[in-house]
């Protein structure tokens, strides 16, 4: 990012250097997909599953262009386990947005958290820059 002809990507320097650090937790384990939409764009599909977790447990939040899931999981005193094999643990997981990408709607059903992002298909704009001539006389 230090190149000369690279103006104005300290912001995309200081996103990749947070996904470097949050790319290591495989947890909870999740699926993006692209699917069409009508009238133009596409739709883009996060699906995470998150077994054990209520709608209460789930936080979807958009921060600085990021979208940060979080799951707070409280553990159940009351039960007595002989095996657990189902993760009982809080967890969060971030995707960095890009310009022009907004989030629709989150669905939970069956264990799985669906977040569904929208993409508008971008306008192309051209635009001529006129060109001031100083000469010395």
């Amino acid at each position: 990012f230090s190149s000369p002809f690279m103006l104005g990507f300290d912001d995309v320097e200081q996103l990749l250097d947070r996904l470097t650090k949050t790319a290591g937790d495989g947890y909870p384990p999740y699926n993006i997909e692209r699917l069409p939409r009508e009238g133009g764009g596409e739709i883009l599909r996060i699906t995470l599953a998150v077994a054990g977790f209520s709608g209460d447990d789930l936080d979807v939040s958009v921060e600085e262009n990021q979208l940060i899931v979080r799951g707070k999981n409280t553990d159940d005193k009351e039960r007595d386990y002989l095996h657990r094999g189902i993760a009982a643990r809080q967890f969060q997981r971030t995707f960095v947005l890009a310009e022009g990408i907004e989030v629709d709607h989150a669905d939970l059903a069956d264990g799985l958290l669906s977040i569904d992002l929208i993409r508008h298909e971008p306008e192309r704009i051209i635009r001529k820059i006129a060109i001031n001539s100083s000469e010395k006389r």
